[in-house]
């Protein structure tokens, strides 16, 4: 090889790594004041400067922000963002797999890159998603396809960024959090027969109770196991032999690996929390929608909060119609850390108007936008990397012509990791299909 080839391929990182000024714009970090008018440096991925005085390197690509605000990229806390595709086409479906514990199932190697669930939901400024191996309802056990019953612990969910090739280029954080579908006791539920006449179902509430208790009694036992296995494996011996289910499981007890705990009302809350001062183990909740009496005690422990939807109906016919809507104020008042997930795909694009909605029911504008930026990256381990406009984290960054929570504003340009993604998407082709149809 030549000295001129040689020389080439040194300079190759150099050269692909691109350089992107945006100048004039009004810049919102989150974490600290907003700059009126200023810009951001991205360096290879990264932001290597920002604020009133900023000037550009030779080379560097000038984007024009005047007029323009500049957001960190948002992060929904609870998807099934490549991991389901069409919910009742099973083919589609990376979820739910059979079986009560699954904790040696990783998220974040099933994730599609090619889903059109990604463009979709970044075109609407969301960067960052929390990919779950599935969202549940909560309630009794009852799970996303037909209220069939869930696994209990169901995988670890990962923290994934919405560009790249590859999963392992998409990847955040392969560990987020181990997903465990809490059991819960609920009220009879009414169906429809065949004629569309409400019945009951046959199960009595006396069984129904057996069989939340008998689910209790599976998780403590099973995480009985895990400490055996945990002790064998420190003492062992020649007949010890690995457990990947178990394996996986030793992060949690050891306090490495927080639980991500799906309990929907106050009932299953309590029991959640009494479940992880026994095991000694980190919890953060969600999709809680009745706390009840538990407040105090969610922030006496530190437990985080992964709020769902406020664009909701309320639970029961006889609760305030603005239960959901409420929620996050509340959170928020007894001093509890929480973010916003759209425990779904399909409305993950709504999650900057869920928490403007938040807004309009008591919640303070500013922690509404923590909610769905630093907060999550906090609760996630990954603060770090994303989360805020800030020197040395990640280029996330949203240029919209208003304010991000607004439904009137515009998403014009969007870059994951200093890079500018396309936001054409499905919808959008689409709708240019249609309005130039002769």
């Amino acid at each position: 090889m030549n000295k001129l080839a040689i020389l080439i391929l040194a300079a190759a990182p150099l050269l692909s790594a691109e350089t992107i000024l945006i100048r004039n714009v009004a810049i919102h970090p989150v974490t600290s004041p907003d700059i009126a008018i200023g810009s951001v440096l991205v360096v290879d991925g990264k932001i290597a400067e920002i604020g009133v005085k900023v000037t550009a390197p030779k080379g560097a690509k000038i984007v024009e922000g005047k007029g323009l605000h500049a957001y960190p990229g948002m992060i929904d806390s609870a998807t099934e963002v490549g991991l389901s595709e069409i919910s009742s086409v099973r083919e589609t479906n990376d979820t739910g797999e059979l079986g009560d514990f699954n904790p040696q199932l990783r998220a974040l190697i099933a994730v599609n890159p090619s889903s059109e669930h990604i463009p979709v939901i970044r075109a609407n400024g969301i960067t960052t998603v929390v990919s779950l191996p599935l969202i549940s309802t909560g309630g009794g056990g009852g799970g996303r396809l037909g209220g069939a019953p869930t696994s209990l612990i169901t995988g670890q969910a990962a923290v994934i960024h919405l560009d790249g090739w590859t999963w392992e280029d998409m990847a955040v954080k392969g560990n987020a959090a181990m997903e465990l579908v809490f059991p819960a006791l609920s009220a009879p539920r009414i169906r429809f027969s065949d004629s569309e006449n409400p019945v009951f179902p046959r199960t009595s509430f006396a069984d129904s109770k057996r069989n939340y208790e008998r689910r209790l009694r599976d998780l403590d036992n099973f995480f009985e196991t895990v400490r055996r296995y945990q002790k064998a494996k420190a003492a062992p011996h020649a007949g010890f032999e690995t457990d990947l289910r178990l394996e996986a499981m030793l992060p949690v007890i050891e306090g490495k690996l927080p639980v991500l705990v799906t309990a929907t009302r106050e009932r299953a809350i309590k029991d959640a929390i009494a479940f992880a001062d026994k095991q000694k183990i980190k919890i953060v909740l969600a999709g809680c929608r009745e706390f009840g009496g538990t407040l105090a005690d969610i922030k006496a422990k530190n437990i985080p909060v992964i709020a769902p939807p406020t664009l909701a109906l309320p639970n029961g016919e006889d609760d305030p119609y603005d239960q959901q809507a409420t929620l996050p104020s509340e959170l928020y008042k007894a001093g509890v850390k929480f973010a916003f997930g759209s425990f779904g795909n399909q409305f993950s694009r709504n999650l900057p108007y869920q928490a403007g909605n938040a807004v309009a029911y008591g919640l303070p504008y500013e922690q509404a936008l923590k909610a769905i930026t630093i907060n999550a990256a906090e609760i996630w381990g990954i603060a770090d990397q994303v989360g805020s406009l800030e020197k040395g984290k990640w280029a996330d960054i949203v240029l919209t012509d208003g304010d991000l929570l607004e439904v009137r504003t515009k998403i014009l340009k969007l870059f994951i990791k200093g890079h500018e993604v396309d936001i054409t998407n499905r919808h959008t082709r689409l709708y240019d299909k249609y309005l130039n149809r002769p």
